[in-house]
């Protein structure tokens, strides 16, 4: 009894830890969040913060283009009539100040436009140094109060004019870029904050009940359970490379339809048409993973009848499976891809052409599918390394991840022991079969 209670309160104290464990476990997965939170939040500020700036900017702008041609006119009147000395006056100050405006104005815009323009006022700035300049030479004249009033009347004002002109075109066309991205940027903000703030609600919610309850729901060993996610992994790697296949083979059949239909075939841009829908329906096939064979030697026919109008002077083939073996079971495009390897990778690369056949039977306790090409086959040496590949987790020669995906849908599927064997002999061609239980698609579905 005692030994009893003693293995009890080990389990317990076990299950306590694994739970605290777990808990843990939890709290930091929120991290992520809680930073992702943070760094939303302080961008949102700084790209506020920004923008206030440019616009003060822009109102900087706007005041300078209103004050200072009055000003720079009216100080630079007063020198000339000697009312004040140029040091006295306001003039260095505002060049400088001018200048000031003009740099900071740089350091925001980045419409090139806007910066050509800030480059001619910054030009307009050094002319009116040079007409001070000059203004200032001829007053040790007694009698060149005229050149200067000229000076003033011809290239001062009408500078200092261009200058208001050029501020006021920036600050309206800069206006309107800061107002559109300000309204653009603050809207995308606004709903990063909405969607991180639901995200962040949900995952406090759930993890706050997985911390408590989540414990009492493991009832199933950790070994299972990574093999269990480790075969959908696995599953969704090869349901991807398969939806890989339908790009290429539709880029090219579009391309052969154009082809032909630019050489006035009618009849065959007719039938290339029909074939590309039935082949395409065929992989659609309402979304099911699972097919009879039938549906799959019908995709496998609207492939090689696409195929055959392309590599008519190099392909034949025959199709040859019995009925009593069209309702079983088969992963969804099996067939199809060892058909296109032997097309590419056998009859292809062999003078004069070749031919493939597709034929099946009922072997006892299972069925077997065929793929045979009388194409330029495999070494020795070849042949092994794709078996090799076959049977390893991950194989590390990509050309065979076609065969790779079938072997292993195949058996993620049914079990591991079907699949697909291969034999080759070099310049003899190539046998591909595939292993398949005797399952009715409609157990399947069940």
């Amino acid at each position: 009894m005692d030994n009893e209670q003693v293995k009890s309160k080990k389990y317990r104290k076990g299950q306590s830890k694994l739970a605290n464990q777990i808990r843990i476990s939890y709290m930091i997965l929120l991290l992520p969040s809680i930073i992702f939170m943070v760094y939303a939040f302080y961008n949102l500020w700084k790209v506020n913060e920004r923008y206030d700036a440019m616009l003060s900017s822009v109102v900087k702008a706007s005041e300078f283009s209103l004050d200072f041609k009055e000003d720079f006119d009216y100080e630079t009147y007063l020198l000339i009539v000697g009312n004040v000395t140029l040091e006295d006056s306001g003039i260095p100050k505002s060049l400088s100040d001018a200048r000031e405006v003009v740099e900071s104005l740089e350091d925001y815009t980045g419409e090139a436009d806007n910066r050509k323009r800030l480059e001619s006022v910054g030009k307009y700035l050094d002319n009116l140094e040079v007409y001070i300049q000059r203004i200032q030479s001829n007053m040790e004249f007694d009698d060149r109060y005229e050149d200067n009033i000229t000076i003033w009347e011809n290239d001062v004002q009408i500078v200092t004019s261009l200058i208001e002109e050029t501020i006021n075109e920036f600050v309206y066309y800069e206006n309107r870029q800061l107002q559109t991205a300000q309204l653009e940027t603050r809207e995308f903000y606004l709903d990063i904050v909405k969607i991180s703030t639901g995200i962040f609600a949900f995952i406090v919610v759930f993890v706050t009940v997985i911390s408590f309850w989540g414990p009492l729901w493991i009832t199933r060993p950790i070994e299972e359970l990574v093999k269990s996610e480790q075969k959908q992994l696995r599953k969704a790697e090869f349901e991807l490379l398969q939806a890989q296949i339908n790009p290429h083979f539709l880029y090219n059949t579009l391309d052969a339809i154009v082809w032909s239909a630019e050489a006035g075939n009618q009849k065959q841009v007719v039938s290339m048409v029909g074939s590309l829908s039935e082949f395409f329906r065929s992989s659609l096939n309402k979304g099911k993973e699972i097919v009879t064979v039938r549906e799959d030697l019908q995709h496998v026919r609207s492939y090689l009848e696409i195929q055959q109008i392309r590599y008519q002077d190099i392909l034949t083939y025959e199709i040859d499976v019995p009925e009593a073996i069209f309702n079983y079971a088969i992963p969804k495009i099996t067939i199809q891809p060892v058909v296109e390897n032997a097309l590419y990778h056998g009859i292809k690369n062999k003078r004069g052409g070749g031919r493939i056949i597709v034929t099946g039977g009922d072997l006892g306790d299972y069925i077997q599918i065929t793929v045979k090409d009388d194409g330029i086959g495999m070494t020795p040496e070849r042949l092994k390394n794709i078996r090799d590949n076959l049977a390893v987790e991950k194989p590390e020669d990509n050309t065979i991840y076609g065969l790779y995906n079938i072997n292993e849908r195949i058996k993620l599927s049914f079990g591991e022991e079907y699949g697909i064997g291969i034999d080759s002999t070099e310049g003899g061609g190539t046998i591909v079969n595939i292993r398949l239980p005797k399952i009715l698609t409609e157990i399947v579905k069940k």
